[in-house]
């Protein structure tokens, strides 16, 4: 069976992911960034949910070059995670010519101890990409979510073949990006075992709101119907 792991980014997106069949969840904050640290309460709520959750572990929006203080950050907010109860956590690091920064990786690895790890979307940003998979693979990392490089999996499948095709035995590679029932056939041929998405559909936001730049123009949220769509699809 294909395992759907669905991104939430509150706790309405959270029940959603829930009530919709998630295999498992990966919380964040602010998913229209590519996904951020997620706050204490969240993550607790995240861990409650009767669902295995990992948090995302990103301290701001941006590249994933980190300097010693967002490591810290990163230290503390994995902390934060294994306090909560969660599962485990996902996050990225990158040297600032765009290779995993492995010293980087080692001491969050270190730092997620006990827990489970997924390498990001930072990932699509590596040109060396096999050298990263090796990497990831000696971290004892879980999985590579990966779109194949590309704005959406469904155009990254080329890529994405190759990936799977070099990590085949050693570490999971988790197409995601671009995902849902619909879209879902540009993935056809590829030896999935897991599928991460958002699931996510148009919520509207007071005009008020959007004037006092409280709240962003094209928001969306998690939605049960569509993470139950994706998941019978992947059946």
């Amino acid at each position: 069976m294909i395992k759907l792991e669905v991104a939430v980014d509150d706790a309405l997106g959270l029940a959603a992911a829930v009530a919709g069949g998630a295999d498992r969840i990966e919380v964040c904050a602010a998913l229209d960034l590519g996904g951020l640290t997620p706050s204490a309460g969240l993550m607790g709520a995240a861990a409650g949910c009767g669902v295995p959750c990992y948090a995302m572990i990103r301290p701001r929006a941006g590249g994933f070059f980190y300097p010693a203080e967002d490591l810290a950050v990163m230290v503390g907010d994995i902390a934060a995670a294994r306090r909560a109860g969660l599962r485990g956590v996902v996050f990225g690091a990158l040297s600032a010519d765009a290779r995993l920064d492995v010293p980087a990786m080692q001491g969050l690895c270190a730092a997620a101890a006990g827990l489970g790890v997924t390498l990001h979307r930072a990932f699509d940003l590596i040109e060396d990409w096999r050298r990263a998979v090796d990497a990831a693979v000696d971290l004892g990392i879980e999985r590579i979510l990966t779109s194949g490089g590309a704005l959406g999996a469904p155009a990254g499948a080329a890529r994405l073949a190759e990936v799977m095709r070099y990590a085949e035995g050693r570490i999971i590679v988790m197409p995601g990006a671009g995902i849902s029932a619909q879209t879902i056939g540009g993935l056809r041929g590829l030896p999935l075992r897991e599928v991460h998405a958002s699931c996510a559909a148009p919520v509207a936001s007071d005009p008020r709101d959007l004037a006092m730049g409280f709240a962003l123009p094209g928001a969306k949220r998690t939605d049960a119907g569509r993470v139950a769509a994706l998941k019978a699809a992947l059946q």
